[in-house]
């Protein structure tokens, strides 16, 4: 089914060449960073973007630097560039504007990376990688003021739950979302909680 309101396209910022989704509305824009082995389409198969069109919210989906599949040039996992890419997307698209920002795996540790730089309404996790090799990354936890919901399946062979309650425990304004028999990917394992708690986290971040 498409989308009138849709807008896939082709991003060129700074260094980097990428695909993206665009909804344009009013209101505080959601900006997705997929995980390693993903595209922006996954966000499309779990049916958010649908549900975000059709309460009228703003987002962003970024094919993104790190992806192995993501319609991306030049690919590279520096965050750095990752997240330099990531903000000037988000400029172009939605100017300066704070945006919730939704990060899966690798993009979770994207996320991270990105609202220890600059200014964001509320993050919406899961099971983020590297949560803690960054010394630097770690000192910034105690400023993250806003919101943040941390998604974690009980069938993660990737992530450790022990990890994931440490990293609640350690951001000032964090909840663990545990998700029962899902995996590493638990929003795709269960997309109708997922859909549920990244709409209750914006509410509480507008």
């Amino acid at each position: 089914m498409v989308n009138c309101g849709l807008e896939e396209k082709t991003l060129s910022v700074g260094c980097c060449k990428c695909k993206a989704l665009i909804h344009k509305a009013e209101g505080v824009p959601i900006v997705f960073f997929h995980g390693l082995s993903y595209t922006i389409h996954v966000w499309e198969r779990i049916g958010v973007t649908e549900q975000l069109e059709e309460k009228k919210v703003p987002f962003l989906a970024l094919d993104m630097p790190y992806g192995l599949k993501s319609s991306c040039q030049p690919k590279t996992r520096d965050p750095k560039t990752n997240i330099t890419f990531a903000q000037e997307a988000i400029k172009t698209v939605f100017g300066d504007q704070a945006p919730v920002v939704v990060g899966a795996s690798l993009g979770g540790y994207v996320a991270l990376n990105y609202a220890a730089t600059h200014p964001v309404r509320g993050l919406f996790l899961i099971a983020p990688a590297h949560a803690f090799d960054n010394d630097e990354l770690v000192a910034a936890y105690r400023g993250f003021k806003f919101p943040v919901r941390i998604v974690w399946g009980t069938h993660d062979s990737v992530i450790s739950g022990e990890e994931m309650r440490t990293l609640t425990d350690t951001l000032p304004n964090a909840k663990m979302l545990v998700y029962n028999g899902a995996a590493h990917s638990a929003y795709q394992d269960q997309p109708e909680w997922f859909k549920r708690d990244l709409l209750e986290l914006y509410a509480n971040a507008e």
